[in-house]
């Protein structure tokens, strides 16, 4: 399996990440334990998460992502085969990027996932109320604990991304190696104008989020009745317009010529490209994982992502 280097740390992973969004909300315990397992068996590595997740299922208060997966490690014994990601900021419990905040949400997080250490911690949206200085000196004393291996940032511009670079460089304190934002075949935009050029001048790792556009990009929602059938369809309606239909009719075409799923078509076009280290994607049932497993090994041709780019411009 190939691995790639997050930024300039030590830590390496699979082109390919496990959205843990899903755990505690679309997947139950046994289902979510079932796919880490196979996972993992697939010669894949990178799993994501956040202490927020999934606060947003009537009777939960978020982490009950991170307690499954941490009930998956405890069970597995595969602690040292995966690379965990989680994140702080999000959570109505633990709001914000303070100093004490961050303090208080790690152990929280160590907790939930039955863990000593956190490969990556992301803050998980800027929170301009708090100095740079004081969120990257929190992440200096987990790094110096042992509770942190390496820190990022989601959801952050690439001027404030560049803003808190610099002001690592400038005082020594940990720099963010890693970035998570959202992008995918249809939204494109803003990722590519804003903070891809950011990322390749500065070596960071890029990990994007909705990278199938909430599903959309798997092929499976193609009028206004298949919205209607699934617990994604408001998210995904936005979609449903004349670009997102030309969109599945390149994914429609390329994945014909490979015999390939829409979705591994969607997901080997974001591997494919050079700022790209793992596109997160989630899957609810193990033949929907293999879709995404099979998007690893899928190698698209040159016209087949100029196909792409050109349905999606």
């Amino acid at each position: 399996m190939e691995q790639r280097r997050i930024g300039t740390s030590a830590l390496q992973v699979a082109p390919l990440m496990f959205g843990g969004n899903v755990f505690g909300w679309t997947a139950d315990v046994a289902t979510s334990h079932s796919i880490l397992d196979a996972f993992t068996d697939a010669g894949l590595n990178f799993i994501d998460t956040a202490d927020v997740y999934s606060a947003w299922v009537p009777g939960n208060q978020g982490g009950e992502s991170e307690t499954i997966i941490g009930q998956w490690l405890a069970k597995s014994g595969k602690r040292d085969k995966v690379v965990i990601a989680t994140k702080v900021a999000k959570s109505a419990r633990r709001p914000g990027l303070s100093a004490a905040n961050i303090a208080a949400a790690v152990e929280d997080s160590l907790r939930r996932l039955q863990t000593d250490y956190i490969d990556v911690y992301f803050s998980h949206e800027d929170d301009p109320k708090v100095p740079l200085e004081e969120t990257l000196g929190a992440y200096q004393r987990l790094i110096d604990a042992g509770k942190v291996r390496v820190i990022g940032a989601s959801n952050f511009s690439g001027a404030r991304i560049e803003e808190a670079l610099t002001v690592s460089r400038k005082t020594g304190l940990p720099a963010y190696q890693i970035i998570q934002p959202e992008y995918n075949l249809y939204d494109r935009a803003h990722y590519e104008a804003d903070i891809e050029p950011v990322a390749l001048a500065q070596k960071l790792a890029v990990v994007p989020y909705y990278s199938l556009a909430s599903g959309f990009l798997s092929g499976k929602y193609r009028s206004r009745e298949d919205l209607a059938k699934s617990a994604r369809g408001s998210r995904v309606e936005k979609y449903l317009d004349h670009r997102g239909i030309r969109i599945l009719a390149a994914l429609d075409y390329v994945g014909e010529r490979h015999g390939a799923t829409l979705a591994a078509v969607a997901l080997a076009w974001m591997i494919a490209r050079p700022s790209i280290t793992a596109p997160i994607a989630s899957a609810t049932s193990l033949d929907q994982l293999q879709s995404l497993v099979a998007a690893v090994s899928l190698r698209l041709a040159p016209a087949d992502i100029q196909a792409l780019n050109d349905a999606s411009a």
